[in-house]
């Protein structure tokens, strides 16, 4: 008979823990408790079947105690048979009933202390490393962790795990399994190649209030206690410079903590699932992806850059370009490095601040001899009218830039954090 291990309350509930497997337990149905000081997520419990003990770590706001030692959020202690564990504020009783024979009772000394070696490793795989907190940003280093010029990056959640429940999204912290088991040896296989694997991971729930920041790290060393392998890992907790698919992580990765190794982006790769791919993407009915945080829709490389293809992009004569298109799709790119150095005047409503000065900026410069390039959106016949009447006897072209609004928001979001950064230090290097 295997062994078991069972947490047992005087109410009556019975819990069963998994060798090695961490379980987070608080109010609800499994434990019958009700008390709203107790968290959902009050502690979390590692079972030792080897030392016949489980592991408790505090995680809740308010404190658990083991036999009368108080345990404050991220205290631990060891739960043996004939000890009382309290989840909160000295109530709610349980104790640990470890029943059967385990494999190493049965077998040898010497299998014994091997078993009980490899438990210790599985432990000090969980807690060997360090967190760091950089503004929304959580980092996890694993002791021992190789830097390395190629980095093997990847996505958690859809791409490393799943949910046990079958949700798309997690029930609790515990509802996690890897989600393919030729994951392991994959990603062993990658170290053993020389790649350092690193995870980046949008954790907005913990700005949310959603999670709590000690329950998803405690996730995360769950994660890598069930991998047994030494990974970074990189989570955003905010919107902000950090989030995917703004790629805030990746440059701490290259700038701050890759020990100063310079990494190569040909020999690296990103997997992820959040592709923004469409429903039945694939045979068998496949689902639409929740996002494309991981990857906007790949874009045409062979399409042309201008339609008609015989088309000038600029005259010899003076004319007005009027552009066309969403906030994002590429303008001032397009103007700035096809137009601008032709000698055209540039007018952007965001350097002149309204349409009105656009407009007598447009005059101006036709009035000097000069063609004009109107940078705004335009999205309608009275928005380009107004430059249109401005060039009387002046040729005036459209340029419609074709990105799609998803294109486009894509942009915005991950530029316009850049963008946004890049000027606040431009304004600190002034002060």
């Amino acid at each position: 008979i295997e062994m078991e291990c069972t947490l047992v309350s005087v109410n009556g509930a019975r819990v069963e823990l998994e060798d090695g497997r961490a379980l987070m337990l608080g109010r609800g149905p499994e434990t019958r408790i009700t008390d709203k000081k107790c968290s959902r997520h009050q502690v979390k419990l590692v079972a030792n079947y080897a030392k016949q003990e489980v592991l408790v770590t505090q995680l809740g706001p308010n404190p658990s105690s083991l036999d009368g030692q108080c345990l404050g959020r991220g205290a631990s202690g060891c739960l043996a048979t004939g000890c009382t564990l309290y989840l909160v504020n000295q109530s709610h009783p349980f104790t640990v009933e470890f029943a059967g024979n385990s494999n190493e009772k049965s077998s040898s000394p010497q299998k014994k202390g091997k078993a009980a070696d490899e438990s210790r490793d599985r432990q000090k795989i969980s807690n060997d490393g360090h967190w760091q907190q950089i503004g929304s940003l959580l980092l996890f280093t694993a002791a021992g962790l190789p830097d390395s010029s190629k980095i093997a990056g990847f996505d958690v959640d859809g791409c490393i795990i799943t949910t046990k429940s079958g949700k798309v999204f997690p029930t609790s912290p515990d509802d996690w399994r890897v989600l393919f088991p030729e994951i392991q040896p994959r990603l062993a296989s990658l170290l053993k190649t020389g790649y350092k694997v690193v995870f980046f991971t949008n954790q907005m729930g913990i700005s949310r209030g959603k999670l709590r920041p000690e329950v998803f790290k405690s996730k995360v060393e769950d994660i890598l206690q069930t991998l047994q392998l030494p990974i970074q890992v990189f989570a955003s907790t905010a919107p902000g410079i950090y989030r995917k698919p703004v790629v805030g992580m990746w440059e701490h990765l290259c700038e701050k903590a890759n020990g100063g190794v310079t990494i190569d982006v040909s020999q690296s790769f990103y997997v992820g699932d959040a592709a923004g791919r469409p429903a039945n993407w694939a045979l068998g009915k496949k689902k639409k992806d929740f996002s494309c945080s991981d990857r906007l829709r790949k874009l045409d490389s062979k399409r042309r850059l201008y339609d008609p293809p015989d088309a000038s992009l600029t005259s010899t004569k003076q004319e007005v370009i009027v552009a066309v298109g969403f906030p994002g799709s590429g303008k001032s790119t397009f103007f700035q490095a096809h137009i601008i150095p032709k000698g055209y005047a540039y007018v952007n409503r965001d350097i002149l601040g309204s349409w009105q000065q656009c407009v007598s900026a447009c005059e101006r410069a036709l009035k000097e001899g000069r063609s004009v390039a109107v940078d705004n959106t335009n999205p309608d016949p009275e928005s380009r009218k107004r430059f249109v009447s401005q060039s009387a006897g002046v040729p005036c072209r459209c340029f419609n830039l074709t990105a799609s609004l998803e294109q486009a928001k894509h942009n915005n979001r991950v530029f316009g954090f850049l963008l946004q950064l890049f000027y606040s230090m431009q304004y600190v290097n002034e002060i």
